[in-house]
């Protein structure tokens, strides 16, 4: 009788934990609308006086950034973005993310990446790459922010998305 109550308890926890890491059919459905072509139209920052230079991303400055064109896979979670070389600042490149939707209960989806090297191995393990609240997002158009600090004090920026 105990060696039962012990393999239904272990099962029950068992059962317990595949729930807890299940997507739920809202971030599926997200994921499903991201899959595809973007480009990113405009970077828009608040908080922030004047005219600044930030880089993001640990790439490069936030400004050759717009115009990047931006891959998405459902199935495997991959993608990419691309930067086209734009004067003496923005150098062309390829990198390759691991995408997903991070979800907390409570609390808002965010869109979150991490940037892979070219034999696939994540490049952002110590930050844990980079998160998004999504505000916005349809077939044709997603909205992307990340709260910072900028001097101190809040700031963000506001990824505007069309899709290609």
């Amino acid at each position: 009788m105990k060696k039962n109550l012990s393999i239904i308890f272990r099962l029950l926890i068992v059962v317990a934990i595949l729930a807890s890491c299940a997507t739920s059919k809202e971030a599926r459905t997200y994921k499903k609308t991201i899959n595809g072509n973007w480009q990113l139209k405009t970077v828009v920052s608040e908080g922030i006086m004047g005219k600044i230079k930030a880089q993001i991303f640990n790439e490069a400055d936030f400004n050759c950034f717009v115009g990047s064109s931006w891959h998405f896979n459902s199935n495997n979670s991959l993608g990419s973005y691309s930067i086209s070389k734009n004067g003496e600042e923005c150098v062309a490149l390829k990198r390759e993310v691991r995408w997903s939707i991070y979800e907390t209960a409570g609390e808002p989806k965010l869109f979150q990446f991490k940037r892979l090297d070219s034999k696939l191995k994540e490049m952002d393990e110590a930050s844990g790459g980079f998160r998004f609240t999504i505000i916005q997002l349809d077939n044709s158009t997603m909205q992307l922010k990340s709260d910072i600090m900028f001097e101190g004090k809040p700031a963000s920026f506001t990824y505007n998305f069309v899709r290609i």
